[in-house]
């Protein structure tokens, strides 16, 4: 009796919204945590602050996104995933409200804290694509969703900033309100549970150690240049995160249930992975830095073109249009070569992006092109490493090692935004408001070295790693001809004797 094999099941409408919405949160918490950054000089002026104080309107978004980010991973490794995208969810409306209400200073500051717990979402929707989708729409998926957190960068400056010119600084903080709050519905509805998940403790002591360690690295970045960086407060904070690093990479290493399973960096595919994301954070903040600031620049200085907020903004546009793009071109690459071969093409794209921008930055559409090139490199880049992590991790540590790659993205963008500041102060003349040219070059030349360093990394490791893998197989291979070959009857068996 022959059986039928039952027709395959049409995805329901919930189902087929689900790409499409975590997409889409993770667009919006990636313009979010991007809308202080072209208001500071308008957040000064408005709430009578100095600058320094107006920039903790974006680094306090940063802190609390590096200590939420690996807590609501691990959360969101057990059966609790879905409350807890709910109410980050929640949490990011709250406080994108208290950011557009005209209460003062204050409230603006601890808004925006609110809003940096939306920055641990992007891990989890990527856990719940691979663990919700199809193997084949998953990886594609996975890919377009890292790329959400670069491409929302670029989108948010120019909308922020136009905005901000025609309607307001507040009038930007209600625009966070109203796509954070359609996010929170479309997650409400289509987010799925997922009650199956086995419930381990969380490692509390792990969270706040690395939470404290990551806030004092991030601040010695962010504040060195305001500071000085010799200041004694700013060394005495970088000693004391360093030390807290320390304890916690002990405490990982030995507790049963860790916050992050650190024993995975053993494994060379997700050692080159994280290693990649705060070097290429590193260089691309660096390049975006460097652009904003070129773009508006006055003339008189002999270079820039005098462009406003929104122009600047809108310079960007080009790297997030290209880095979706580049989600098209991942799947390509990746099938006729490998993931991992995807890595070292986009340095290599990041790296030419680099090279035009020293050599061609007199006319604002070579800065356009520079943006375009940038975006396709450093979606490349970011588009393939969670899906190494993804087939590199048991599925319970996804959600978890995913957000510690995230983690290490955000210390790289402070890194590159602070190199950025401390060279072109570097480059700036005693009594002048403006840095010299050289400055640019300087700091560009340094973006070129970090492509390069870890292009070559992102070469080495993995072919490392196959010939560690390929030795162990050829060992286990003579082992077992070893074995087979000490096999000899024994005194009391025959052998067998095969007669014609």
């Amino acid at each position: 009796m022959t059986t039928v094999p039952p027709e395959p099941r049409s995805a329901t409408a919930r189902e087929r919204a689900l790409v499409p919405v975590l997409v889409f949160l993770g667009t919006v918490v990636a313009v979010i945590s991007s809308l202080g950054a072209p208001l500071i000089p308008t957040i000064a002026s408005v709430d009578h602050v100095s600058l320094a104080e107006a920039q903790w309107s974006l680094t306090v978004t940063m802190l609390v996104g590096a200590v939420a980010t690996p807590v609501m991973g691990r959360l969101g490794d057990g059966p609790r995933r879905r409350p807890v995208v709910l109410t980050a969810a929640t949490v990011v409306v709250v406080g994108s409200v208290l950011a557009a209400l005209p209460l003062g200073f204050a409230f603006l500051v601890a808004g925006r804290a609110l809003q940096g717990v939306g920055l641990g979402l992007t891990p989890l929707a990527i856990a719940i694509a691979r663990d919700s989708l199809p193997e084949g729409r998953s990886r594609s998926a996975v890919a377009l969703l890292s790329i959400t957190t670069v491409a929302g960068v670029g989108l948010g400056y120019p909308l922020t900033g136009l905005i901000a010119q025609s309607f307001g600084i507040h009038a930007g903080f209600w625009f966070g309100a109203v796509i954070s709050a359609l996010g929170l519905l479309l997650g409400i509805l289509v987010v799925p549970a997922n009650t199956h998940r086995e419930s381990h403790p969380l490692d509390a002591l792990g969270a706040a150690l690395l939470g404290l360690a990551v806030a004092g690295l991030l601040l010695v970045l962010t504040e060195g240049e305001s500071w000085g960086w010799t200041a004694p407060k700013l060394l005495v904070l970088g000693a004391v995160a360093l030390l807290l690093l320390a304890w916690w990479v002990r405490h990982e290493l030995r507790t049963a249930h860790p916050l992050v399973d650190l024993r995975t960096l053993r494994n060379p595919v997700v050692l080159t992975a994280n290693v990649t994301a705060v070097v290429a954070g590193v260089a691309m903040y660096l390049l975006m830095s460097l652009v904003t600031r070129f773009v508006q620049t006055p003339t008189a200085a002999g270079y820039g073109f005098g462009a406003s907020v929104v122009v600047a903004g809108l310079a960007l546009l080009p790297f997030s249009v290209s880095s979706v793009l580049s989600s098209k071109v991942v799947p390509v690459l990746a099938r006729r070569t490998s993931a991992a071969a995807v890595l070292p093409v986009g340095c290599a794209v990041s790296l030419l992006s680099m090279v035009v921008f020293l050599t061609s930055h007199g006319h604002l559409w070579q800065v356009l092109v520079v943006m375009g090139i940038a975006g396709l490199g450093v979606g490349c880049t970011f588009a393939v490493m969670p899906g190494l992590i993804v087939s590199s991790v048991p599925a319970r540590e996804i959600g978890s090692a995913v957000s510690f790659n995230q983690v290490l993205r955000y210390i790289g963008y402070s890194t590159g935004s602070a190199l950025c500041g401390a060279i072109l102060q570097a480059h700036t003349a005693a009594g002048h408001l403006l840095p010299s040219e050289s400055g640019y070059r300087a700091a560009l030349l340094l973006g070129c070295v970090v492509w390069v360093v870890i292009g070559l990394v992102t070469i080495v490791l993995p072919r490392r790693a196959a010939a560690v893998a390929r030795r162990a197989s050829a060992d286990e291979e003579l082992m077992v001809e070893e074995s087979l070959a000490d096999i000899a009857p024994g005194e009391d068996e025959v052998p067998l004797r095969v007669t014609g």
